[in-house]
């Protein structure tokens, strides 16, 4: 695709830098750093050539979205407080309610990781108000809140409770 870029359309680059963005997750997940980061440069060009947020052939691609798979990808890596420091900075107002909630569910992971519960429990708790559904059945929500109630000595916290049986992951 590379050859096509100098006369790339919107289509094209959101399409292009997309799949970068998928190949930048990957990498974060084989724990290869530096292909990381050389995909998500490669989708940070695509980004800055579109020029703005956009939802051309339902991406979601743009400047935004990338930096939201810069805090994945740190999550990812282990840099958990660069992916919280930089995950609760951006602002994903202009994207899509799906968007918007994975990228809540990475920082509040983030944030839990670096033993932050009360900030990730809010986080989570945004989340859900924008994508109840989504929430209520992603692997991620659904982790940090067992999590939470295993690491709690005695009964967890009202809010945290309430979340569980919303989520299903407790009777009741």
């Amino acid at each position: 695709m590379q050859p096509g870029l100098g006369t790339a359309n919107d289509e094209y680059l959101s399409v292009y830098g997309t799949l970068f963005l998928a190949g930048a997750m990957a990498a974060a997940r084989a724990e290869d750093r530096a292909t990381t980061q050389t995909f998500l440069r490669e989708a940070d060009e695509a980004a800055h050539g579109l020029g703005t947020d956009a939802n051309h052939l339902w991406t979601a691609f743009g400047p935004t979205n990338v930096a939201i798979h810069c805090v994945a990808s740190a999550g990812e890596l282990g840099d958990i407080q660069l992916a919280a420091d930089l995950g609760q900075r951006i602002d994903t107002s202009g994207l899509p309610a799906e968007r918007r909630v994975r990228h809540s569910l990475e920082v509040a992971r983030a944030l839990s990781a670096w033993n932050r519960t009360d900030e990730a429990l809010a986080t989570l708790l945004d989340a859900e108000r924008a994508g109840p559904e989504q929430v209520r059945h992603h692997y991620l929500s659904r982790g940090l809140v067992i999590g939470w109630i295993r690491g709690t000595r005695g009964r967890p916290s009202q809010p945290v409770a309430d979340l569980a049986r919303r989520l299903g992951v407790v009777g009741g």
